[in-house]
């Protein structure tokens, strides 16, 4: 039995089961009668919502065999689904299900608020010391005579800035800590606070971006205490934190995007637990690798794949899926070149000595700038004295003017680098070379992968036709025959655009990774990846180079796109693994789409007005945010002298607080113009528009992620419009329509979850409010869609796909892509903290 397909042992049917399913069937999409040799979409005209609403009526029937959402898509007819289900093995007379788990104690209000006293303390502390070196550096630096001394000052200032960046996290762990062993940690307890400033200061560190694909990362590692052996390159931002559970054998690769953090949070507990990766493995692009996992010797694990607590893919075999299973697919398809310790050292060795001469003194003198210099264009451009008067009027108005100049002077600047530069870099790359990593070459496609994925552009020209033209000027090769006006959305990316292209008509939604760049643990190779015409591709889809997709595919979100098999037309892909499902349906083609050529030009046009109108709005609110930001700098300029190095641990908390308050009003006053409401709708829609502007203005939130893990988070979320109940733990979260999302008392958000009431498929958009009852528990990098039910105390595991309309019922697990119920897995004890 398919374990993937069948979690749970069930009866077979009985034979009145056709009748019955025939009855559900017909409840839900509106008929008198269903014949039981219907077909659920050609004849039914069934959807994917249709069939949840199915599914879950049948599983609220005792009487009935539960179904999941694979089993009608592989069985689309009411006979072959019975017959189907008829061959499912029965229970056995001695299989009990597990008794369910006593649910950990819960903390107390004191608890609760305790622990936020104590995280903003640390906080204020941690500012505190760095804004006493700040400005002992600060001091130092302008004391130096002439741009030559003031020079070699900010390099000795940044070296030891380095240093303590380095070193701070590190003693730190070792001291809080000391070794890590798999433990239950409540939250909101003292335990609790120890494992948060140790988290904090590991994954925020600022040196993490320089870290990510280079020797320095397993450096770090090692200093944490994991055992990483030689070779290892490691392209995650997202670093473990539980370092001394980690064991990665020599050889082996990690791909970027994907999680291996070595703890999980479920049900108000932190669960550590080890992880451990054999020499010469190879692990996809966005990928989970829960606690208690394992993966052999030259084993494979494939893009956005899972194991979950407990798997183990054995050596030499490559697996893939949610959860992983095994697969005759080979992820690592390049060669390995010569690559030794001393390139190695010597290329970590050389990013350590740019951050020092280069971006140090940069980053000063940019600050410098802006402080001393800026207020002398205000008589440069004739608008009066330059004297920084915060009591008088037009000071501000001044203020306005030069925020504006440099604002968008920048956003020029920078747009003309990410155009050219990496023009200019990739004529030293070429598709199918085999090159080497560590060297000019591979720096270059860093550089490429850097500026041409940086967000604002892409936000700001996304869901519009313009992204199309953007794109293009990145270096893809979009077709633009077919302008539909949400071509791409307002995420997407690429390790080298100059190698990717798609055919007329193709639609992205968010979070398409475009996999053109494969990696071994010493060398690397560009591909082309071209995605064919009239595809829609759904949120967060890895489409790596040599898929085995064609014309007119419909992706799915958070799908295994195939590198086996004939090249797929015509047909939709679900799940991980995937499988084939209907490309589109009659139902969802009823909507007030343009019927006339000359219509769709006259709302094509419309949408394009409307669009320009929303990309306005943001880029105008981010250039207040600037001049808010640039008043701020210089008002801790005009006090520096008066209050010292203090005034910088003040700056941090100012600038954190203005951030969020601004992108807090900013978000609610575009809802509160537009309520948000369940809605069905053509993308040619104005109300569809409305949503379009209302993602970009909630495309900051970024800045909401320093409050991850802290009752703060709770506070936020409830601003911006989310019914959320008691003692909320979000570890990173991303909550899309706030206003729709209801989320119960000590519901578990773990990092990378998603909750989404929204999906675009092809032309038409769906939106739907989502219900997380109290004591659920969102896995690492699982999804939420739109219209799902989650009852009381319900689970579900990493990097599971809840599918749109899914109903789940109190206290059960579930997992998988798509999601279904599973049986609890077994667990070995852990110590309790």
């Amino acid at each position: 039995m398919d374990l993937t397909e069948h979690p749970t042992a069930r009866p077979g049917p009985a034979p009145d089961t056709e009748e019955a399913f025939a009855q559900v069937l017909a409840a839900v999409t509106g008929q008198e009668n269903v014949s039981v040799d219907s077909n659920f979409f050609a004849d039914l005209g069934a959807n994917s919502l249709v069939l949840a609403q199915f599914c879950a009526r049948v599983r609220k029937r005792a009487d009935l065999p539960a179904v999941s959402i694979k089993d009608v898509y592989r069985n689309p007819t009411i006979a072959s689904l019975v017959s189907a289900l008829s061959e499912t093995e029965e229970v056995p007379a001695e299989a009990r299900a597990p008794a369910p788990a006593e649910p950990p104690e819960r903390a107390s209000r004191l608890e609760y608020f305790g622990c936020g006293v104590l995280q903003l303390a640390v906080f204020l502390a941690y500012s505190w010391l760095v804004a006493q070196v700040l400005g002992v550096g600060t001091d130092w630096i302008v004391a130096g005579t002439g741009l030559l001394g003031g020079y070699l000052r900010a390099v000795g200032f940044g070296a030891m800035v380095l240093a303590v960046l380095c070193t701070l996290p590190i003693a730190l762990k070792w001291i809080l800590v000391g070794r890590w062993k798999p433990r239950e940690i409540r939250v909101w307890t003292l335990g609790y606070v120890r494992f948060w400033v140790v988290k904090t200061l590991v994954q925020r560190n600022l040196l993490v971006p320089l870290f990510v694909g280079s020797p320095l990362y397993s450096l770090y590692l090692r200093a944490l205490g994991a055992k990483i052996g030689k070779g290892v390159t490691i392209f995650s931002r997202f670093v473990p934190v539980c370092a001394d559970l980690l064991t990665i054998g020599e050889g082996t690769v990690i791909c970027k995007d994907t999680y291996f953090t070595t703890y999980r949070a479920q049900n108000g507990l932190i669960r550590t637990g080890p992880v451990a990766i054999g020499a010469h493995a190879y692990v996809g692009e966005m990928s989970v690798i829960d606690i208690e996992t394992r993966m052999g010797e030259n084993a494979q694990l494939g893009h956005a794949s899972s194991l979950h607590a407990g798997q183990a893919v054995p050596e030499g075999q490559s697996w893939h899926g949610v959860p992983a299973v095994p697969a005759g697919v080979r992820y690592r398809r390049v060669e390995p070149r010569a690559c030794g310790s001393v390139r190695r050292a010597f290329f970590a060795v050389r990013q350590a000595l740019t951050a020092v001469f280069v971006l140090a003194p940069l980053v000063l003198g940019l600050l410098g700038f802006m402080v001393n210099t800026l207020p002398d264009l205000s008589p440069a451009m004739g608008l009066g004295s330059a004297v920084m008067d915060f009591a008088y009027p037009k000071f501000y108005g001044k203020a306005l003017v030069v925020s504006f100049v440099l604002y968008f002077g920048l956003r020029l600047i920078g747009f003309l680098i990410v155009t050219f530069v990496p023009r200019l870099l990739n004529l030293a790359l070429k598709p199918g070379e085999v090159y080497r990593l560590y060297t000019f070459r591979y720096t270059a496609h860093r550089a490429i992968r850097v500026l041409t994925n940086l967000r604002f552009f892409k936000t700001l020209f996304g869901d519009s036709c313009a992204i199309v033209h953007y794109l293009r000027a990145l270096g893809c090769q979009v077709s633009r025959k077919e302008q539909t006006g949400s071509n791409f959305g307002l995420d997407e990316k690429y390790e080298n655009p100059f190698l990717f292209s798609s055919g007329a008509g193709t639609m992205v939604a968010d979070g398409l990774s475009v996999v053109n760049a494969e990696y071994t643990s010493t060398s690397f190779r560009l591909s082309r990846v071209h995605v064919g015409a009239q595809n829609f591709l759904g949120n967060h889809v890895v489409y790596p180079a040599g898929a085995r997709t064609g014309d007119n595919c419909l992706l799915a979100t958070k799908v295994l796109v195939p590198l086996d098999g004939p090249v797929r037309e015509d047909v939709g892909l679900l799940g991980s693994p995937s499988f084939e499902i209907p490309r589109s349906v009659e139902r969802d083609s009823q909507f007030d789409h343009p019927k006339t050529p000359e219509e769709f030009r006259r709302r094509l046009a419309a949408k394009t007005r409307h669009n320009a109108g929303a990309m306005l709005l943001y880029a105008l609110s981010h250039w207040l945010f600037f001049s808010g930001l640039l008043l701020l700098t210089w008002a801790s300029d005009v006090y520096y002298g008066l209050i010292g190095a203090p005034l910088f641990a003040l700056d941090t908390l100012a600038f954190l607080l203005y951030g969020m308050v601004f992108f807090i009003a900013l978000e609610r006053i575009t809802v509160a113009v537009r309520p948000m409401r369940p809605l069905s709708c053509s993308i040619y829609d104005r109300r569809f528009w409305r949503q379009e502007r209302f993602w970009k203005a909630a495309a900051a939130g970024v800045i909401f992620r320093a409050l991850d893990g802290t009752p703060f988070k709770r506070l936020v979320w409830r601003l911006l419009g989310v019914k959320v109940g008691s003692r909320l733990f979000d570890d990173g979260a991303l909550i899309i329509e706030k206003t729709l999302v209801r989320l119960g008392d000590d519901v578990t958000l773990n990092a990378g979850s998603v909750v989404q009431c929204h999906s675009q498929e092809d032309g038409g958009y769906k939106m739907d409010r989502i219900s997380i009852g109290s004591g659920c528990t969102v896995g690492t990098g699982a999804l939420v869609h739109y219209g799902v039910t989650m009852g009381d105390g319900s689970t579900l595991a990493p990097h599971s796909f809840l599918m749109k309309g899914t109903e789940v019922p109190d206290h059960a697990d579930w997992g998988g892509n798509p999601a279904h119920e599973i049986r609890a897995g077994r667990r070995q004890p852990a110590a309790k903290s």
